[in-house]
């Protein structure tokens, strides 16, 4: 439960390092810090993001999901996604394959608003929420929703200029209008104490879906596979510290030039897997009807790299909608047909032997 003591995170596992940027740093322009960013959206797509103002808000935005998500399950269920592609709403516990086998499910539920709702309440742009958003909706969803565009267009102006677009390119394409999948995602999972359980992923192997993502949690759970590497990496939690990675959008966007790695969640290590895990995250996607493609008339940068890796291809014939609305689909347990949909699913290139 949020605002609960918990156990530190354990030393005794293997984590992988990431970059520490700094938010006030990277704002006010400092080459040093925006070198480091760079670096890191680059090589592994995650970082650790330090001094981005949010606190309070993640706070807030914590207590939401926990009154929420104890709501009675008849009363959640009235908000659930269903299976056809919908991504705001209610995800129950049970409802995705996590490997390709289909034997196992994730043990994960969590209740995802919409950004374009959350800024307009009380209209109603996509979907209506429980009672405990509703109220909620304009002293804690909404400033948490503006913070965290803020930051992100803060990213994206940086990223603009380092992949030589015309000013304003990759802020255009995801514009504050009423025509995107963004979102703010409030995660619960059970604690695990199960042997077999504890060595399961929670959530399946994957690469996000949109352009950035901005995550806070403070139990372990979330790991990556680097580039090059075989075997499965923590991410060490650090308090006041969000992570941040690259999602298949903004890694197409620019033709490969920003990586979007794959992850999963599993459940948190050590002492930390007898309590609840609980994450909150802010989800930026391009504008619904932008289709996903290497910017290659926009930037000889882009152009330059998408010729360099003939064998790859940046031509996804999907907008954003629809990529999202397929990958969503094919992650649902009740929509399975076999091995192949549970690999549309999953996002980009990303084939390891070990997810």
């Amino acid at each position: 439960m949020p605002g609960t003591t918990l156990p530190p995170f354990p030393d005794d596992v293997r984590t992988h390092p990431l970059l520490i940027v700094d938010f006030e740093l990277i704002k006010a322009g400092d080459r040093e810090e925006i070198d480091r960013l760079w670096e890191a959206a680059t090589t592994l797509g995650f970082w650790y993001l330090k001094n981005h103002g949010a606190d309070q808000e993640v706070n807030d935005m914590f207590d939401v999901g926990a009154e929420t998500l104890a709501l009675p399950l008849e009363e959640r269920l009235k908000f659930e996604q269903g299976d056809n592609g919908q991504s705001f709403g209610y995800k129950k516990a049970g409802a995705q394959a996590i490997d390709g086998t289909g034997k196992f499910l994730d043990n994960m539920e969590f209740m995802n608003v919409s950004k374009d709702d959350a800024l307009a309440y009380p209209r109603v742009v996509h979907l209506t929420y429980p009672s405990t958003i509703n109220a909620r909706m304009e002293n804690t969803v909404a400033p948490f929703v503006r913070k965290s565009l803020d930051v992100t267009y803060v990213v994206f102006n940086i990223f603009n200029d380092k992949l030589g677009l015309p000013k304003g390119t990759l802020e255009s394409m995801h514009a504050m209008d009423e025509h995107s999948a963004c979102e703010v995602r409030c995660t619960r999972s059970p604690p695990v104490q199960d042997k077999e359980a504890m060595e399961r992923a929670m959530l399946a192997a994957h690469t996000d879906f949109g352009s950035l993502t901005f995550l806070h949690n403070r139990l372990g759970g979330l790991q990556v596979m680097p580039p090059g590497h075989d075997e499965w990496s923590y991410v060490r939690p650090i308090p006041g510290h969000a992570i941040c990675n690259i999602a298949d959008a903004l890694s197409i966007f620019s033709g490969g030039i920003l990586q979007s790695n794959i992850h999963r969640v599993v459940p948190p290590p050590g002492a930390q897997a007898a309590y609840e895990r609980w994450s909150l995250v802010f989800f930026t996607r391009p504008t619904s009807s932008k289709v996903l493609r290497a910017l290659v008339e926009s930037s000889p940068i882009i152009a330059d790299a998408v010729k360099k890796q003939p064998d790859k291809n940046f031509e996804s014939g999907s907008t954003a909608a629809e990529w999202l609305a397929r990958r969503v689909r094919n992650r649902r347990i009740n929509n399975r047909r076999g091995p192949d949909t549970w690999a549309a699913g999953r996002g980009t290139e990303h084939t390891p032997t070990a997810a």
